[in-house]
């Protein structure tokens, strides 16, 4: 039976939550009430994080046990203080995506079932040019989060040898993400150049852990560095969202310190907003300078090796090799 719906007061406004007591994560015993309750006591350091992006909401209306699907717009019967940015997809059709400004819009959007919270790398109103450069380590079958650890450790040396400051965040899962603040002067092309440029110099200095090949039956038992995360249109789950993992777990901003102490299952809805009170946000020097990318592209450009294949639902791109894996490619292949 449906719990009687509630309202919360979260800033000037009033959010209502229906059905409160719904179980969301049924191995916790963490409800929806719980969840947009956790939204709310991480709402400063989160829309530090998704302030005026376009944000695509990761939706689990039936708790993390259903099926998840990405809100790529604005859900209908939305209220008129959730803002809006406009992008456009490869395809080139165009979409208002939401743009959080206040901390109602995330706890409306959970109150919808958002676990995850996913921004564009950009910002109003130049949603061309990206402000982030966004590192995803994802151990392969056979690694796991002490592998991407040392792959991050690396990852480290070649951003400073670049003269870029990272920082690291669990993934919420077995990886971890590397934010860089960049100077909004390079197109989503550009950017994606770069991240190959510094993926293909980690994996140059430590082969046997890290590797940028696009094919799952190259990897073998490394930590992929997913360049194609820097595509546009393409995504991670923000700092501070909630995973549709059985525990809860949480995308957690830690510092470099930190990062090789920890265990990525201890950062969940019931303990993060307790940590966070007590050690602040890992996070919050990450607007203080922003970073030029002509390293990087350099690097890319000395390489040789020129451009990557790009995800499967994208239009053929300038300079793209066959998309096809190696192990079915033919000389005629396209």
């Amino acid at each position: 039976m449906a719990s009687k719906a509630i309202e919360l007061t979260v800033g000037e406004r009033t959010v209502r939550v229906s059905n409160p007591d719904k179980m969301y994560f049924p191995d916790r015993g963490i409800t929806k009430r719980q969840v947009v309750e956790y939204y709310i006591a991480v709402a400063e350091p989160l829309l530090g994080v998704l302030r005026d992006r376009p944000t695509t909401l990761k939706r689990f209306v039936d708790g993390v046990t259903g099926e998840a699907f990405y809100q790529k717009r604005l859900p209908k019967g939305a209220p008129d203080w959730v803002e809006t940015a406009r992008i456009t997809f490869p395809s080139g059709r165009p979409a208002d995506e939401v743009c959080p400004t206040e901390p109602a819009v995330l706890a409306w959007a959970a109150n919808l079932g958002t676990f995850d919270f996913h921004p564009w790398p950009v910002r109003r109103p130049d949603v061309d040019h990206p402000d982030e450069l966004r590192v995803d380590l994802d151990p392969q079958p056979g690694t796991d989060f002490t592998d991407a650890v040392k792959v991050a450790g690396v990852l480290r040396e070649v951003l400073a040898d670049a003269g870029l400051t990272g920082y690291p965040k669990t993934s919420g899962g077995r990886g971890i993400h590397v934010l860089v603040r960049i100077r909004s002067e390079w197109d989503f092309i550009q950017v994606r150049h770069a991240v190959i440029g510094l993926a293909r110099e980690v994996e140059n200095r430590i082969p046997d852990l890290a590797t940028t090949a696009w094919w799952k039956e190259e990897r073998g038992e490394r930590v992929f560095l997913d360049f194609n995360q820097a595509a546009r249109d393409r995504t991670i789950a923000s700092a501070w969202s909630v995973r549709g993992t059985p525990r809860a777990t949480v995308s957690m901003p830690l510092t470099w310190a930190q990062l090789s102490d920890v265990d990525p299952d201890d950062f969940d809805v019931l303990t993060v907003p307790d940590l966070l009170a007590a050690h602040g946000d890992a996070h919050s020097g990450i607007d203080q300078e922003a970073f030029g990318l002509e390293t990087l592209l350099e690097w890319y450009e000395k390489d040789g090796r020129g451009e990557m294949p790009y995800p499967p639902d994208y239009p053929k791109m300038p300079g793209e090799p066959k998309r096809v894996q190696p192990s079915r490619a033919r000389p005629d292949t396209e």
